[in-house]
């Protein structure tokens, strides 16, 4: 199967060719031999391969397994090679975890369980309801029936940990504005870091130079399991280990975030989030069920701590601007108001070089206050680093998505049908992601609920634990049998 981990992961200095005993860190052990002629090998009809000894006696050979830890851990990134085999972040892992729990309720092992809860996000939820001709909502709660049948025990949207996101990332662009105007240096232009596939392209290529721009804030997939393994958990009376969350995502590129051992509690011996399940990995799971998403029974998703807003019953929501996150436009509108008291200040983004590189611009008495960027696609990103590092760069913040036309055109979503182009299905996604009803972040009641109930406020240390983060400069080993002649 061909890589659709992003572009910017796999365009860097690569190739599909790896020298496993020599750059991986995880290198193919080779056992000696007293035998003075070479094995044979055959390949069993189950795909097996086994090795035939001197004496006709046959060896069962053990693949080499590399997981997505491992290769974070690494100086290179993501190739298309079939010799990486990801481990734990597939849906027959998946598949595999829902059979164990149904066999261990069977045999009375109710202790081995696991509380399996999944969380779904708005693009994937669009991309499958595009697919299937489904509205959003009726699409959601589908998923939630399919997921119910398999033996979930809890199916949550997304909203509250988008709307996190977004208010911690407006009061950390705030702070770092007026470290900025204080002199501290590297605070300007703020990065977003949502995306994974943009911040894993960071550490491995341009390291610490890049890292002090970008955002600390989690991304909604790891504050979505920050508040499932440490507040659901405690609220259905489980430890966090207990808990397996599963997250529907438009990238897969999420599946190397949720890796990252900065989101591995080593004290419980869990990650934040389990496995990490595409839109295209569900329209396979599907497929191979045989029954489409448009005939699956409908379930409600559960609202564990509450309504988001009284007047607004839906769980699918979107936020004002692009379908990524609406992340330049929510926080251009914060910091107009709390830095310079403006408050309804109309937002108008322009397409500069191309639709993925646009601009915003906030003036008084013809001074620019704020000027925003968003960029999407490997080469507008190329353009930003080039400008940072010549030190021409005038943004004070940019919205970054390795993905041309963001998120919802992510490597994992759904291909388009009838000759559609990518492009054209984004933009068709994209309106769709406007008509959504929108959700203000600062009026979200479960969100001011947590921050008082779960969190002790706002700038508590517990906040700054549970929703932030940090990056790593993952330097380049080389090896003689690595360099390119």
């Amino acid at each position: 199967m061909s890589s659709r981990f992003s572009g910017a992961l796999q365009i860097t200095n690569l190739d599909d060719f790896i020298t496993p005993s020599q750059e991986c860190i995880k290198p193919v052990e080779i056992q000696k031999t007293l035998t003075k002629t070479g094995a044979k090998i055959i390949i069993q009809e189950d795909g097996a391969y086994t090795e035939l000894g001197e004496s006709k006696s046959a060896e069962k050979l053990q693949k080499v397994a590399i997981t997505l830890a491992d290769c974070l851990a690494c100086s290179g990134c993501i190739t298309s090679a079939e010799s990486v085999l990801v481990t734990q972040q597939s849906h027959e892992e998946l598949l595999r975890v829902f059979d164990a729990n149904r066999n261990h309720g069977q045999n009375g092992k109710v202790g081995d369980r696991k509380f399996i809860v999944v969380s779904l996000s708005v693009q994937p939820i669009l991309s499958l309801a595009e697919h299937y001709k489904l509205q959003p909502e009726e699409a959601a709660r589908k998923l939630a029936g399919y997921f119910y049948e398999l033996g979930a025990d809890t199916v949550l949207d997304m909203t509250a940990a988008d709307d996190f996101v977004l208010l911690e990332t407006a009061k950390e662009f705030v702070e770092r504005y007026k470290s900025a105007q204080d002199g501290i240096q590297n605070q300007l232009p703020m990065l977003s870091s949502s995306c994974p596939g943009w911040v894993c392209y960071a550490e491995k290529t341009h390291g610490n130079f890049i890292l002090p721009y970008i955002s600390v804030t989690k991304s909604p997939q790891q504050i979505m399991g920050s508040i499932v393994k440490y507040h659901l958990a405690e609220m259905k009376g489980f430890a966090p280990e207990q808990i397996y969350h599963v997250t529907l995502m438009p990238c897969y590129d999420k599946k190397l975030e949720a890796s990252r051992q900065d989101f591995y509690n080593s004290l419980k011996e869990t990650r934040d989030v389990d496995c990490v399940i595409t839109s295209i990995e569900l329209q396979q799971m599907l497929s191979e069920r045989g029954t489409p998403l448009d005939e699956i029974s409908e379930r409600d998703i559960e609202r564990p701590f509450g309504l988001y807003h009284e007047q607004c019953d839906n769980v699918v929501l979107g936020h004002r601007g692009l379908g990524s996150g609406g992340y330049a436009d929510f926080i251009f509108d914060y910091a107009a108001r709390n830095l310079f008291q403006q408050s309804g200040v109309t937002i108008e983004f322009r397409n500069l070089r191309n639709p993925d590189f646009q601009e915003a611009v906030l003036e008084r008495d013809g001074i620019v206050l704020l000027r925003f960027a968003i960029t999407n696609g490997f080469r507008n990103i190329q353009n930003l680093v080039q400008k940072l590092k010549k030190r021409k760069c005038l943004y004070h913040y940019v919205e970054v998505m390795a993905c041309p036309a963001g998120c919802l055109n992510g490597g994992a979503q759904i291909r388009p049908q009838n000759d559609l182009q990518p492009r054209e299905l984004a933009l068709k996604l994209e309106t769709v992601y406007r008509q959504l009803p929108q959700c203000d972040p600062e009026k979200n009641e479960v969100v001011r609920r947590l921050y008082k109930s779960w969190l002790g406020g706002e700038h508590s240390d517990k906040s700054l634990a549970f929703f932030h983060t940090q990056y790593h400069e993952i330097k380049k080993m080389d090896t003689a049998l690595a360099i390119k002649w």
